[in-house]
């Protein structure tokens, strides 16, 4: 399929992000996660009054799973668009269950195609990364919602929020760091700034969770600017038991359209959800705070586009631990950290 943009006058990075996606697997892996998928499916068939006879836009479309959700409930027609190769999979797919004359694909960036209509009425995209924003599709979304869908129109999904708490982790960071003391008999210690600054990104087990949690930030589609996606958040955490905290972890919620009088379609990629592929964020921190129940994680995070690399984050996380009680003084911390996730 001819690409409405040319791969070779991208930036390196920005190639790199669109071959990331041209293999199978990372769709498999997306497809697979039933949390994520039967979302996008319940929240398109409970909406099917909205999609029917609709004009739909899929940015970044993938496989096309998303476009065919639409197409089976009503909608008129579903543009996809996809600036990766996997495109040519998604029109197989397309063809071989039936959409052909319902769907159109189109391979590019969206800022470059020209699309088969002048408005859409319904854009729907899965454009959440790591940390929610991570990759920055969010900033092609929000280019749909302001060149191509018609006043009133609507955004699956049009609500996210990204959420924070503390964890216990003590031999997974401790294992991390300590390994570079001693490899095979030379010190690598060096290496342990670098490690440190970059977040993990697994399953963490709700029970190591171990204060309460606190929403850091809400977008809502509909409204959001593009400079909103650069942000600093307070946040403030209490400690649930005595313990150790030596991180925070974060997660993001997402809700869709419902209609009046309907409960919303959502989920949530936090360690006491169900798994998604999103799994959670873990940002260590250079402390390890000893914590009474009761005692106080207070804070910022402040999140922006990487300056050489935009679908990287910067992220600062500034943190003032209140204890209480018995031998508060030594326990009480002061920090500020530094992460780039890439």
């Amino acid at each position: 399929m001819e690409s409405a943009t040319e791969k070779s006058n991208l930036t390196h990075s920005e190639q790199h992000y669109f071959n990331s996606y041209d293999h199978y697997g990372i769709h498999e892996e997306m497809l697979q996660d039933s949390v994520r998928t039967l979302s996008y499916r319940n929240a398109i068939a409970q909406n099917k009054d909205f999609f029917k006879d609709k004009i739909v836009l899929d940015v970044g479309c993938g496989t096309g799973i998303l476009s065919m959700f639409a197409a089976k409930h009503g909608a008129k027609h579903v543009i996809g668009v996809d600036m990766s190769s996997i495109i040519e999979m998604a029109k197989k797919l397309v063809e071989k269950n039936g959409f052909s004359d319902k769907i159109t694909l189109l391979r590019g960036k969206l800022e470059d195609v020209q699309l088969p209509f002048p408005k859409v009425d319904i854009i729907v995209s899965e454009w959440m990364g790591y940390f929610l924003l991570y990759e920055s599709m969010l900033d092609t979304v929000l280019y749909a919602r302001d060149h191509y869908l018609v006043k009133g129109g609507l955004i699956f999904p049009d609500k996210c929020s990204l959420h924070i708490a503390g964890l216990e982790d003590a031999q997974y960071k401790d294992d991390k760091v300590n390994y570079w003391h001693d490899v095979y008999g030379f010190d690598f210690s060096p290496f342990i700034p670098l490690v440190m600054r970059e977040p993990i990104v697994d399953t963490v087990e709700s029970q190591v969770v171990n204060t309460t949690r606190c929403k850091l930030i809400e977008f809502d589609l509909n409204t959001v600017q593009l400079s909103d996606l650069s942000f600093t958040a307070k946040f403030q955490l209490q400690a649930k038991r005595q313990d150790w905290i030596n991180g925070v972890i974060t997660w993001f919620d997402v809700e869709f359209p419902a209609p009046k009088g309907q409960r919303p379609i959502q989920f949530s990629t936090g360690a006491h959800a169900p798994y998604t592929h999103w799994k959670q964020s873990v940002f260590y921190t250079a402390d390890d705070l000893e914590c009474e129940a009761g005692d106080i994680l207070e804070g910022e995070i402040t999140c922006s586009p990487n300056k050489f690399h935009k679908r990287d984050l910067d992220i600062k996380l500034s943190y003032n631990f209140k204890a209480k009680g018995v031998d508060a003084a030594r326990r009480c911390k002061k920090n500020t950290t530094y992460y780039i996730m890439h």
